[in-house]
């Protein structure tokens, strides 16, 4: 019973440490200057009565609902293509008995280890040749060079998890093997589906790099460089809005992505393994 409880405390724990950033962001989200800028006041909580003007200040006098809006647009087009492109080459992978099979699965899941600081250079000649820039179809376009190779790694696990004879019994009863992926191996990986669509949003939301170097036009701009220049102006910092714009996005991502945290795991650790 005591390491039992002891368990349980120390998860509690863990748990109010990681919460924390996001306590201290959305505490100071609602401060008044005075007491944010004071250092002997506490940062946990309010010790001059909190107000919403930061909060109304973000929605009304910055474009960041147009930021949320392209995000939103970018990433579910690239969840689109990640998706179209991933499978079929992770359904090949899993599927074709070949001795090259394996080595290539783990040559494409290298390909996003590349750091985007190596390639932003090389893929903004790639935007303008393709008169891109400024605009979010650069972003769509670039941005599944990253989600696609972690994603083949993923599905890898989840196909390989699934019998042949689920799909050759398919063919045997009249389908194709298109059919047969469509009607019999595809709702079985669907949480593998899930796990990619979720990873594929949270990785386009939280991109930096790639969409500073793309896009300077305000209305096309996203999220993660939106913010930061709407509410960094030369030495101005508008901190609680910052920090009422960080709890507005990342909340709802991370409750998102520790959600399907387990799927994430599953496809690592089965992808690994050649079976």
């Amino acid at each position: 019973m005591a390491a039992r409880c002891g368990v349980y405390g120390a998860a509690v724990l863990a748990a109010l440490v990681c919460a924390l950033p996001f306590l201290w962001s959305l505490v100071s989200a609602f401060k008044q200057n005075q007491d944010l800028y004071n250092p002997e006041s506490n940062p946990f909580s309010f010790n001059k009565p909190a107000t919403p003007d930061h909060v109304t200040f973000l929605f009304t006098d910055t474009p960041f609902l147009t930021f949320v809006a392209n995000t939103l647009i970018v990433g579910a087009l690239v969840v689109v293509i990640t998706l179209l492109l991933a499978l079929p080459a992770a359904y090949s992978l899993a599927r074709l008995d070949r001795p090259w099979g394996t080595p290539m699965g783990i040559g494409i899941f290298m390909v996003y280890l590349v750091p985007p600081s190596l390639l932003f250079l090389s893929l903004t000649r790639v935007v303008v040749w393709l008169h891109l820039e400024d605009s979010l179809w650069s972003m769509i376009v670039v941005y599944p060079t990253i989600t696609v190779p972690v994603s083949v790694w993923l599905l890898i696990g989840f196909l390989r998890a699934v019998p042949k004879d689920v799909e050759e019994q398919a063919m045997v009863d009249g389908y194709s093997r298109l059919g047969a992926f469509l009607r019999a191996v595809l709702p079985l990986v669907f949480p593998g589906i899930v796990a990619v669509v979720v990873f594929s949003f949270t990785l386009t939301a939280s991109e930096f790099v790639y969409a500073l170097a793309f896009v300077s036009a305000s209305p096309q701009m996203v999220v993660s460089t939106g913010v930061p220049t709407q509410l960094v102006r030369g030495d101005v910092f508008f901190w609680q809005s910052l920090q009422a714009a960080t709890v507005i996005t990342a909340v709802p991502i991370a409750f998102l992505f520790n959600l399907f945290l387990d799927r994430f795991v599953t496809g690592f650790t089965m992808g690994a393994v050649k079976t």
